[in-house]
Parts: structure tokens; sequence; C-alpha cells
């Protein structure tokens, strides 16, 4: 009996650990909401400085405001946390939380709900930004439990108070900007009826501007111009205005660097939040993930606009460049972001684009973008002559033409079909060496349909010749599976190609009007014409011998298809180079 009972206590001490475990992993901490301290037994508060800090994207608010929210750290990172907001004089739980990022969930404290936010795994985290919206008039201070690990942890820690200045005022300039350098995000101090005033009016005179195209005006044709200037606000002045504008469903960002890479780079960020409304953010990248936030430090005028999707912010900044650079040099490269956002976080970009020399913005010139590296040129012209060319050609071989040098053979084999696996291998080979070139440079995942229908193209590319070798013979009862699977592979390749080239496409062409991907709709257009045709054809000559089926077994008809191929094909291998 004495056995039974002390194993009826380990197990019921190992039950525990697991339940504070799991209660610590998956942030259900309702039972902390008064002391905020973890249920983690045998364990107790730090008493020492927390590494960890809870700041506000202002001091004040007005009834009808939310604030903004950021917990950080540099280092270490911690596991878990409990973010309230509480009354200053009843300390009890006041107002809710409105966003929630990946990673977070609200909580009902005191009966109120979302009036408190924790995780939802352990996951390590150095930054979390949030949105809170008050439900009274009274001070309040933001309260967080930080969790490093399970034994320590530090309990309480505050931000600075937040003070509730009166009824909302849209006339009132002075609400975010005079208090934006406490916090890394910050709305502007008015919504405009219309969108910002931004042009590329005085580009290269009077400011520094960085487009894409190179050629474009953001005021003409907003909805297809990535556009940044810098303009200093007076001869000799530190303060600098930028202004940007693009579009985008998320974000549009740019960042100064002392290489053509990311990491180590100052950002500044212009974000949708969840409510539609555009807020500027400041950070710091050290890699490629996430940006770290950072304070906006000294910012002021902050104006945005979004309409049709299109993301318009305009700030003075009198921040110094900060870099791990230890030059005196006030010259750096610019970078150029967008992306998606959710509940105002930033997700991977969706595309860039780099000053090809350093900048000083403090010098007004007109900035040139780098040129696509040639590894990515070669990339892109593999794919094309790849797809475009040998692929279609060894596809119209094998199903129009195999009469060709009928009756003559080599090493056993119909020409037709020693054209066709010569074609289709040198085809396999160069989406191979394609696909091996863009991943040794990139080194990572990029965002967008582009890499999902790249690596789709290169596994079904794998298993067709694969396919092939495994062919049972010509005079096999199930030899029609391989015939019918083969050709619907071969379709779908194709398909693949063709999007995965056009998405290519519009990430190199720099033009205003998109030219390469309308050259690459006439492309795909001759081809199905062709195809089309011949295919009608091929089913007309097994019941007649008709003028259709003179003119397109001739050798004119074909011979014209390969010419207009070579045109279109050095049309956009030209565009390529010049990208």
């Amino acid at each position: 009996m004495e056995g039974k009972g002390v194993l009826v206590a380990l197990v019921l001490l190992l039950l525990g650990c697991r339940l504070g475990v799991e209660a610590f992993q998956n942030g259900k901490v309702t039972t902390s909401c008064k002391t905020m301290i973890p249920g983690h037994e045998a364990t107790s508060p730090q008493n020492t400085e927390s590494p960890f800090t809870v700041s506000t994207q202002k001091t004040s608010y007005m009834a009808g405001q939310d604030v903004t929210v950021i917990l950080s750290t540099s280092s270490p990172k911690f596991e878990g946390f409990l973010l309230q907001a509480r009354e200053e004089a009843s300390g009890s739980a006041v107002g809710s939380f409105v966003s929630t990022p990946v990673g977070t969930q609200t909580l009902t404290c005191g009966g109120v709900a979302s009036s408190a936010l924790s995780h939802t795994s352990n996951v390590d985290k150095s930054s979390v930004q949030v949105t809170w919206r008050p439900t009274s008039n009274r001070t309040v201070q933001f309260y967080t439990t930080f969790v490093q690990s399970y034994q320590t942890y530090w309990v309480g820690v505050a931000s600075p108070k937040v003070e509730f200045t009166g009824e909302y005022n849209s006339n009132d300039n002075s609400n975010d900007n005079s208090n934006a350098h406490d916090s890394s995000t910050a709305r502007p101090s008015t919504l405009p009826a219309t969108p910002l005033d931004i042009s590329s009016g005085g580009c290269g005179e009077s400011k520094v501007c960085f487009l894409n195209p190179p050629d474009c005006d953001p005021a003409q044709n907003p909805a297809n111009c990535y556009f940044l200037s810098a303009t200093l606000v007076s001869p000799g002045s530190s303060a600098v205005q930028y202004q940007m504008s693009g579009p985008s469903d998320g974000y549009i960002s740019f960042g100064f660097s002392d290489d053509q890479e990311m990491g180590n780079d100052d950002i500044y960020i212009c974000v949708m939040d969840d409510s539609g409304l555009v807020q500027l953010q400041h950070a710091y990248s050290t890699g490629s993930t996430t940006p770290q936030s950072v304070p906006l430090g000294n910012i002021s005028d902050i104006q945005t606009s979004v309409e049709n999707k299109v993301i318009r912010c305009s700030f003075i900044s009198t921040n110094s460049i900060s870099t791990q650079r230890s030059s005196s040099s006030q010259a750096y490269y610019l970078l150029y972001a967008h992306g998606p956002s959710s509940n105002g976080q930033i997700k991977i970009h969706t595309g860039t684009f780099v000053s090809r020399d350093r900048v000083d913005i403090t010098k007004p010139g007109q900035v040139q973008s780098v040129q696509a590296p040639a590894i990515i040129k070669a990339h892109g012209a593999l794919m094309l002559v790849a797809w475009m060319f040998t692929g279609s050609l060894g596809m119209i071989v094998a199903r129009f033409n195999k009469k060709l040098a009928h009756g003559t053979r080599l090493c056993g084999k119909d020409m037709w079909f020693l054209v066709h696996v010569l074609v289709m291998c040198l085809t396999v080979a160069m989406t191979i060496i394609a696909f091996i070139l863009v991943f040794a440079h990139v080194r990572t995942w990029s965002g967008g349909a582009h890499p999902v229908l790249g690596c789709l193209v290169m596994i079904l590319s794998f298993f067709q010749p694969l396919g092939a070798l495994l062919r049972c013979g010509p005079q096999h009862p199930k030899r029609f599976l391989f015939n019918w699977s083969h050709a619907l592979n071969a379709l779908a390749i194709k398909a693949l190609s063709v999007a995965a080239i056009f998405t290519g496409l519009q990430l190199i062409d720099s033009s205003q009007n998109q030219w390469l991907p309308k050259v690459m709709g006439g492309f795909v257009a001759w081809e199905a014409v062709y195809f089309l045709l011949s295919d009608l054809n091929l089913k007309w000559s097994q019941k007649s011998e008709g003028i259709i089926l003179l003119v397109m077994g001739g050798p004119l008809v074909p011979g014209l298809f390969l010419l207009g191929n070579l045109a279109f094909l050095v049309a956009l291998l030209a565009g390529i180079g010049m990208s």
C-alpha cells in the first residue's frame, strides 16, 4: 500500500508539472489576470531589471483613438507574455486589444472581454506589436509579464503612463507627432480628405528621387509607380522631408544600407493597420528576418493616405542614419521594398529594388536602380529558351511531325523520335540549370507566385523523362496509360512554365508600360494559334486531303512559325538583358 501511495503521488506530481508547462506554452493564463504571476511551480519572479520593455506610440490619447503597444527586446528573447492595460486609479483591467498578430490571443480578465493579451506558443519572440482600444477616459499604464523560460520571468513590467487628454479633435495637429519619438509607430496627425500630392517634379534639381520604373510619375500614374524622394527642408539643415508612394495592399518601405543586401539597415515603413489607416514605423533589419521595431525618434509632420490600394506617406526627420558602418561618409545605398501586411505587421516583401550606387540624400539627384544580377538574367533566359522554344519544338514534332524524314531511321529509331528526345532532354537540362542558378543566388525562399510555379515546373519536368524511360512497349495493352499521362504532364508543364515566365517578367520589367509581359502575351497567342490550326489539320487529315492539309503539311507554315518564335524569343531575351 505504501508503494502504491508513492506511485500515485509521483504520477500526480508529473501530471501537475505537465499541466503547468502546457499552461505556459499555450498562454491560457486567465487565472493569473489579477496577480500577473505565472502558475509555475517552485519558482518566483526575478527582482532584477527586466531586459524586456513595454512602449507605446504616444503618451496621451483622446476618445476614439487607438494606442499601439510594443513589447520588445534586443537580447535575450522571450517565450511568453501577459499584457494588460490598467487604470492608474483603480488598477483594474480596461479597454480591449483589437489586433491579434500571429502567435497571440486575447483573454477575458475581470469580466472584460479582450482586456488582456498573451502568447499561443513558446516560440522565441523579440517583438510584439498590438493595438489597444480605450473604453474609459482615465490615465492608464500597460503592464506585462515576460517569460524568458519556465524558471525565469519578470512580472508587471510597466510602460510610461498614457493620459487621457479629452475628446478627439480632427483639427488638432499635435496629438501624435509631439510624442512620436517615444515609439516605433505613429499615425498621421491629420487624415487628409484627398490623397497626398506627391510627384516627380523637381527630381534631380531640388530633391533626390528613386523611382521604379525610372520614368514614372506618382502624380500621373500612381498605380504603376514606386516613388521615394528626399528633400532638405532648408539649406544646411539636418531636417529631411521624405515622401513615398506606391501600389500595395500592405506596406511600402525604404531603407539605408551599407551594401545592396538586406541586413543592418535603417528602415522606414508605411503600413496599413487593421482599420485601414496607414501608420509610419521605424525599424532596423538584422538579416533576412522581420525587421525589429525601434523608436521613431525625431519625426514630425506625418501625413499618410491610401486610395485604390496606392499608399502615400510624407514625414520630416532629423534622425541620423543608423547602420553598423563606422565610416563618416553620408552616402548609403537605398533599398525599396513593398508587400502585404496583417494587422499592421509587415510580411515578406513581394518586390524590391536597390540603388546602383551610394546616395547622399543632401545632394539632389536622380537615383538609378541596380540592374538585375547576371545570374538572374541567365535564369530567365534559360527558362525562356527552354519552354518557349526547345520545349515547344519537341512537343510540335511529337504531336504533328511524326512523318519527319519518313523511312529514315537512326539507331533503330524514327527521326521524329530522336529529334523529340534530343530537344526535350535539352529543355529539361536548361530547366535544372536555371533552377540551381536562382536558388544558389537567392539562398532563401522568396514570396509570391513565381517561385511556387517554378518549383512545380521543376518537379514535373524531372518526372517527365523518368516516366518515358519506364514506359511499356508500343504494343502493350496498357500503353495508352503512358500516352495519356505523358501528354497531360507535358501540357501541365507548358501551362505552368508560361505562368512562371509571365510572373518572372513582371518582376524584372522596370518599364512603365510593362512591355515584356505584353510581348510574352503575343508569344503565347502565336503558339496557341499554330497549335490549334495544326491540331485541326491533324484531325482533318484523317478524313480528307483538303486544302488545309496541303497548306499545313508543307514546310511553309512550320517555317513561318519557327521564324515568328525566334522573333519573339530575341525580343524577350533583349528585354531581359536590359532589365
